[in-house]
C-alpha cells in the first residue's frame, strides 16, 4: 500500500501511487492515479500540476493511499471518485450502477440522428429502458427539451443513483423513473422512441472480463443469459407494441451479436434498419422504425 508522509509533495505522491499502480497491471496507471489525487485534492488536473511540489497534508495523504489501494485491488477507479463523464456530464456512479462507456454515447447520436426533424416535436414520448445511471435519458432530456423522458429499471436501488442525477443536473421534472422489467407497466402505443444498452454480455463470457468489472460492476445490469442475446427478443416485441406507427426503436450492441439481433428485427413489424459501428469499427447500435 502507498505510503506518503505528511511532508511528501504531490509529486512524490503522484509517483509512487502510480509505481503501485502500475505493479498491480492496473490499466492507464497514470490516469487513475491523477484522478484519484484530483478526487482527494477537490481539484482540477491543472491545479495538481501547478502545484506539484506542494505538500499534502496528512489526512489527504492517508485517503489518497487508501483509494490507491483500493484501485490496486481492482475497484474501478469510478467507484471511488463516484462520479463518470458521459455527454459532458459528471453521471454519480455507485456500484448499483453500471459505468457509463464512452460507447454509449452512441445510441443517443443515433437516436437525434434518426428523429432528425421530428425533434422540434413538442411532446415527442421517450423512454430509456434499463437507464441504470439514468445518463442516456439524461442525455436524451438535455437535447430534446420538449420531450417526456421516461426511464424504467428492474433495480431499485439503480433508480435512486438515477434520480440524484436527474436532480443534480436539473431534469428531475423532466423524467419519470420507473421501476420495472421492460416495458411492462405501460399500454400499446406510449410511446415515439424506445431506447436501451440491455444487458448483453454472456455468463460464458465471465471469466474473461477485466477484474474490474466482473468482480464489481452490477451483474444484473451484466449478464443476459448464456448466449448474450436473451433480452432483445423480449425488449423488442414490448417495444413493438408499445410504439406508435413510425415509432424508433434504438438498442446497444453486444460483441458479434449484430447479425442475430438483425434477425430478431427482420420482420412485418419494422423498417428502416440499420447497424452503425463505434470508433473502433464495432457494431455497436441498432436502429429501426416501427410500420
Amino acid at each position: 500500500m502507498l505510503s506518503v508522509a505528511s511532508a511528501m509533495k504531490f509529486r512524490e505522491a503522484l509517483k509512487r501511487a502510480v509505481a503501485e499502480l502500475r505493479a498491480a497491471n492496473v490499466p492507464s496507471p497514470v490516469r487513475a492515479a491523477e484522478l484519484l489525487l484530483m478526487h482527494v485534492a477537490g481539484a482540477s488536473r491543472a491545479w495538481i500540476y501547478a502545484h506539484i511540489d506542494d505538500p499534502l497534508d496528512g489526512a489527504a495523504a492517508e485517503q489518497y493511499g487508501a483509494l490507491v489501494a483500493k484501485r490496486a485491488a481492482g475497484t474501478p477507479t469510478q467507484y471511488l471518485t463516484g462520479m463518470q463523464e458521459f455527454w459532458g456530464m459528471e453521471i454519480e456512479v455507485t456500484p448499483d450502477v453500471l459505468i457509463p462507456r464512452p460507447e454509449t454515447e452512441h445510441v443517443v447520436e443515433v437516436a437525434l440522428a434518426r428523429l432528425g426533424q421530428e425533434r422540434s416535436r413538442e411532446r415527442l414520448r421517450v423512454v430509456d429502458v434499463g437507464t441504470g445511471s439514468g445518463c442516456i435519458a439524461l442525455a436524451l432530456a438535455r437535447e430534446l427539451p420538449q420531450a417526456r423522458i421516461f426511464a424504467t429499471d428492474i433495480s431499485a436501488r439503480a433508480l435512486v443513483v438515477a434520480r440524484r442525477n436527474a436532480a443534480r443536473h436539473g431534469l428531475a421534472d423532466r423524467i419519470a423513473f420507473v421501476e420495472a422489467s421492460l416495458l411492462a407497466p405501460f399500454p400499446p402505443r406510449s410511446f415515439d422512441v424506445v431506447v436501451s444498452n440491455p444487458p448483453y454480455v454472456s455468463r460464458k463470457d465471465a471469466a474473461s472480463l477485466p477484474r474490474e468489472v466482473r468482480e464489481h460492476e452490477p451483474h444484473l445490469a451484466l449478464f443476459a443469459g448464456e448466449e448474450g442475446v436473451e433480452v432483445y427478443p423480449g425488449l423488442i416485441a414490448e417495444a413493438a407494441e408499445r410504439l406508435v406507427a413510425g415509432g424508433l426503436l434504438v438498442m446497444e450492441l453486444g460483441y458479434d451479436v449484430s447479425e442475430r439481433v438483425e434477425a430478431l428485427l427482420d420482420t412485418a413489424e419494422w423498417r428502416e434498419i440499420d447497424i452503425n459501428s463505434d470508433l473502433a469499427g464495432i457494431p455497436r447500435v441498432i436502429a429501426a422504425s416501427r410500420i
